[in-house]
């Protein structure tokens, strides 16, 4: 197929690219600032319907990643890059004939704070989820959807929601950790024992190819992607400190604690930071995620997109320490 995939010069996004030029299709990314990828490039911003249309122009289908990503900001930011983003690529693929969508969701938008234990994929809910960026990313899962079997070429649009990517080179969550247990700054809440999902970058790249695959199959329904390995969070945070050579966290802080103090810090780092340009140690948001369960059944997954995962968890540390080791010896 000829697939544009927006995002590109993040992690997951660049894996995604990665995937499909290895399998023989025809990829193009679309991105602000030139990639390391080696690929056909459509420079420009999402929110620019223009630049979008222009990208999306004989494309057969497109995997919409790009996103703003993160837990502070102006929500105006937020809407801008995930829902106005969101928008231009519907209607560019509607209009130009697209036939196949995968829209890039998150499992926090139907998260409202309390736990998920072996949870489906429920809807979006963009009144009750949590923080700018859950809110604009199920706003813009559910007009995704509404999308689905539009136009005069009928668009299939699948939304999938990868848990927790990480891998090596991940500057989101993994180096994000590393870096603060390497500062002591790494309190575990709660127990530490509250098991989460999470998804090695190379599995939920191939479930997002097998969602453009099976889009005409399974079109106008939502996926959560994960390793199917639920852990103690402070297991795995543990051990992504570990492979980076890093002292495993040792301190706890009781969960409500937490919470009720992220909330203040953020209202006050909300002031200090308007921009958004610098990031808070905690957030209500974040808090809560790290102190309650948030683990998925996997079987709807894998049946609708014929996936399992490919690189268990175990592999996947054995990976991220390898590549700690090499960069040390960069260094």
């Amino acid at each position: 197929m000829k697939v544009l995939v927006t995002g590109a010069s993040g992690m997951l996004g660049g894996a995604v690219a990665r995937a499909l030029v290895a399998r023989g299709d025809d990829v193009t990314v679309m991105q602000r600032r030139p990639s390391t990828l080696g690929l056909r490039e459509a420079l420009g911003d999402v929110a620019d319907a223009d630049a979008v249309r222009a990208a999306v122009a004989g494309q057969d289908g497109v995997v919409h990643l790009a996103a703003k990503v993160d837990i502070t900001g102006p929500e105006a930011d937020y809407v801008r890059a995930n829902v106005v983003g969101t928008r231009n690529v519907l209607a560019a693929c509607t209009a130009l004939g697209v036939q196949r969508l995968v829209q890039v969701s998150s499992p926090s938008v139907s998260h409202t704070g309390s736990s998920l234990v072996g949870a489906p994929a429920g809807p979006a809910d963009p009144q009750h989820a949590r923080g700018p960026y859950a809110r604009t990313k199920a706003q813009s899962e559910v007009e995704a959807l509404a999308a689905d079997q539009t136009g005069e070429v009928p668009l299939a649009v699948v939304a999938v929601r990868p848990h927790i990517v990480w891998g090596p080179g991940d500057t989101q969550l993994v180096e994000r950790i590393v870096e603060r247990g390497r500062a002591g700054r790494l309190p575990l809440l709660g127990t530490g024992a509250a098991l989460i999902d999470t998804t090695y970058v190379d599995n939920a790249a191939a479930a997002l190819v097998a969602a453009l695959d099976r889009a005409p199959e399974v079109h106008g329904e939502a996926f959560v992607v994960s390793n199917g390995e639920p852990r103690p969070v402070g297991e795995i945070f543990g051990d992504f400190c570990a492979a980076a050579g890093v002292p495993r966290p040792s301190r706890h802080v009781p969960a409500r604690l937490a919470v009720a103090a992220g909330g203040v810090v953020e209202r006050v780092w909300g002031l200090r930071h308007p921009d958004g340009s610098a990031q808070p140690p905690m957030t209500r948001f974040l808090a809560e995620q790290l102190s309650t369960a948030h683990w998925f059944d996997q079987r709807r997954t894998r049946e609708a997109l014929a996936w399992t995962p490919a690189v268990s968890i175990a592999e996947g540390l054995e990976r991220l320490a390898a590549h700690y080791r090499g960069t040390s010896d960069r260094d």
